[in-house]
């Protein structure tokens, strides 16, 4: 593991690691130590108390967070007719269907895009290019709401700051915020979001503690420990 400067280590002295943070705190402390030159990306992860092996025990979804992610989003449509007329005028950046379809199985045009989306009757034509979308989380699922007739509606939601997320391979959901430039409170409101979303998916076969940790970093700072306890009342001021 490379040395850490610094800057980075006094970051890393300012964080109590025998602490679960109230999340206005651990936001507030975020913004002081985030180290970025730039306007860094907040992330946050959460430890789920879920056997991933098991098909009943996947978390996954995504959620509209009330303030955005703060990046321009880059969605492709791939629907036929007057679905493909809609999803252009809800501003999708790509719209097609067999030619789409094509393009997306060349890989050239993925590492730009941040969600797919797809009428059910094209889910056919799009399977085949599992393995590619798949790894990417680019594979249309109508868990997440983009395989769906309302092609307009998942446009408008996705381009004004919905998230997508996963659980992994060891029970670990990770998801964007926003940006490090965001107000605090703006924040706040999003991983409450989040938090919310994550807390009503549980499934019902989880057994004992559901959200083991949570934590939350941007693309330039250690991670700091949040109370995943505390879901309510997130902006009064922390005990």
């Amino acid at each position: 593991m490379a040395k850490r400067g610094k800057k980075y280590r006094d970051a890393v002295a300012k964080i109590d690691r025998e602490q679960q943070y109230h999340p206005k705190a651990g936001f507030a402390l975020l913004k002081e130590i985030d180290l970025a030159s730039y306007d860094a990306t907040v992330d946050c992860s959460f430890r789920l108390g879920i056997d991933p092996r098991k098909a009943d025990q996947m978390v996954r979804g995504a959620v509209s967070l009330p303030h955005g992610i703060g990046k321009q989003v880059r969605v492709a449509v791939v629907a036929a007719g007057e679905k493909a007329a809609e999803a252009k005028e809800a501003g999708a950046d790509h719209v097609g269907a067999d030619d789409l379809v094509e393009e997306l199985g060349k890989g050239e045009m993925l590492a730009e895009l941040d969600s797919v989306i797809a009428t059910p009757d094209m889910m056919g034509k799009l399977g085949r290019l599992g393995k590619l979308l798949g790894p990417r989380g680019l594979m249309p699922n109508p868990k997440s709401g983009t395989v769906t007739m309302d092609v307009a509606k998942a446009v408008g939601e996705i381009k004004a700051g919905r998230v997508e997320y996963r659980s992994d391979r060891n029970g670990n959901v990770h998801a964007i915020l926003g940006k490090a430039s965001f107000p605090l409170e703006h924040l706040v409101e999003n991983y409450g979001a989040l938090l919310d979303e994550i807390i009503r998916q549980r499934p019902a076969a989880a057994k004992g503690r559901y959200i083991r940790s949570a934590s939350i970093s941007t693309s330039a700072s250690p991670s700091i420990a949040l109370d995943p306890a505390k879901s309510r009342d997130l902006l009064d001021d922390d005990e």
